[in-house]
């Protein structure tokens, strides 16, 4: 052979030797990234060959499949209220991808997740087609309906849980979407996909308002400043005068910080919170210190980056911050933000004799054969507060409910004890937004347990500052959410 066809033959040889490395590459290192590539027609086309597990509430499907008669994809998404259920089960579209359980779930929903491998394997032996499974959640129908109702076409949001175990029991947030409305590849569920987009809707309706939104929680966190005041012996009993002057000065300023309503001069902590006095809290937040009032809220689950219910909730922040700033925060102002999730953890662990849960949706992973694949076992957080000062808070909650002069009647449940606070928030520049109205709450029974805990925030309330809004515009939603929970437990 001569020397030029030689080059040739060796060039060829090389081509050859790196198609079939690259080939080797694609089939044995990069398979399982292209196989789950969203960019990936396939994956998508495999997705929706096949009818879609069910998402379950109390025994029920809230979502379904029906065929699809267009296009590549034989069968489309469903749900029932989708836009009740959307803060809980996200969307699933042949278009948009997808979120929530329907992203996080999505192994078990189209039956391909690796535990279910013996399964496929004997269904396919058989001929029998393959199925998806199904995610069994916590929620509560009855609590979800209260709560989507309650809130209506006010813009807000409303987590409710089971104290003792951490179930999430009912998960609101409005405005809310219709996931069907955009589940398939059409115009018309482009349009209605253009349409819930923040960029042409304010009111953002895809905005998970329980989970990923963040507030300043207003006096609803005056009891966890009362928290930190009796862990760090700050005072003693909650009945015990706390020397508080009225207006009283903020640390190292000569700003006066003021009173809505009620005589709050020397208060104790069981009358401050009946009437949610600023200058007491605001004091016993100084007097605590920045870096224990961080320590006791880190303790009911601030400042926690990777909150996963199995949906990640975004961070709530107890901030690091000078004196005067961190007096404001423990009035729940200031750089102080939570999420209605966060908030609905306070009370629950407060309701739990200060036992913090952590808070869930997934209680079981099935199979179609309705085998269990996985369960969620209740977990603990933390002890947030000692039993002792539990009790004490809860008599405090139990006080602004009961109290003629509390602010938080309209919560009230005949032959169920009811322990809330309410919160006004101020926000905007200078305080010129209509400020968001908070309610926090837990229900006691007879036998002593708690079987709910509840938040709710209302954005756009016309908030009432002489009578507290939170206890006029979210106290009766909680109410509502609570009592749904205690009946159909009955």
């Amino acid at each position: 052979m001569n020397k030029p066809l030689r080059r040739i033959a060796i060039f060829c040889g090389l081509l050859v030797l790196a198609l079939l490395l690259r080939d080797n590459y694609i089939q044995y290192v990069q398979a399982d990234s292209l196989a789950s590539d969203t960019e990936n027609r396939r994956v998508n086309i495999t997705r929706y060959a096949t009818p879609r597990g069910d998402i379950i509430v109390d025994g029920e499907a809230i979502t379904g499949s029906v065929e699809n008669n267009n296009g590549d994809y034989k069968y489309k998404r469903t749900w029932t209220n989708g836009a009740m259920w959307a803060p809980v089960t996200g969307y699933s579209s042949q278009a948009f991808g997808a979120t929530q359980l329907e992203k996080l779930e999505d192994g078990i929903l189209t039956g391909n997740d690796d535990r279910l491998f013996f399964r496929n394997t004997l269904d396919m032996i058989t001929g029998k087609k393959k199925e998806g499974g199904s995610v069994v959640t916590t929620l509560n129908a009855a609590a979800q309906k209260a709560a989507y109702k309650g809130l209506g076409d006010k813009k807000g949001a409303v987590a409710a849980i089971d104290p003792a175990t951490g179930k999430i029991l009912a998960l609101v947030s409005t405005p809310s979407y219709d996931p069907s409305k955009f589940a398939g590849t059409s115009d018309e569920d482009a349009k209605a996909w253009n349409a819930v987009q923040k960029k042409n809707n304010p009111d953002d309706p895809m905005l998970n308002r329980a989970l990923r939104e963040t507030y300043p929680p207003g006096s609803t966190f005056k009891v966890v400043t009362a928290a930190a005041a009796l862990e760090n012996k700050i005072v003693s009993g909650i009945d015990d005068a706390t020397k508080t002057p009225d207006p009283y000065q903020l640390p190292k300023t000569t700003t006066d910080l003021t009173n809505e309503h009620g005589t709050c001069e020397n208060a104790n902590l069981r009358y401050a919170l009946m009437v949610s006095c600023n200058t007491v809290f605001a004091k016993m937040a100084d007097t605590v210190g920045n870096a224990k009032m961080i320590e006791q809220a880190n303790k009911f689950g601030f400042n926690n980056k990777e909150l996963d219910t199995p949906v990640r909730a975004s961070e709530s922040v107890y901030p690091e911050d000078n004196e005067p700033q961190n007096a404001m925060a423990g009035i729940g102002q200031a750089s102080n933000r939570a999420t209605p999730l966060q908030m609905a953890m306070v009370a629950s662990a407060i309701a739990n004799d200060g036992k913090l849960m952590k808070p869930y949706m997934v209680d079981q992973l099935k199979a179609a054969s309705l085998d269990t694949i996985a369960t969620t076992e209740p977990e603990e957080l933390s002890q947030a507060v000692s039993s002792e000062t539990a009790q004490k808070l809860q008599e405090m909650m139990e006080t602004v409910v009961n109290d003629p002069q509390g602010t938080g009647g309209k919560a009230k449940i005949p032959n169920v004890v009811v322990g809330g606070k309410t919160g006004t928030a101020q926000h905007g520049l200078n305080n010129k937004e209509k400020p968001y109205a908070w309610f926090i709450s837990y229900a006691k029974l007879a036998d002593g347990s708690s079987p709910v805990a509840v938040a709710v925030v209302v954005e756009d309330g016309a908030a009432n500052r002489g009578d507290i809004s939170g206890g006029g515009l979210a106290g009766p939603i909680a109410k509502d959410v609570m009592k749904a929970v205690i009946d159909s437990n009955k």
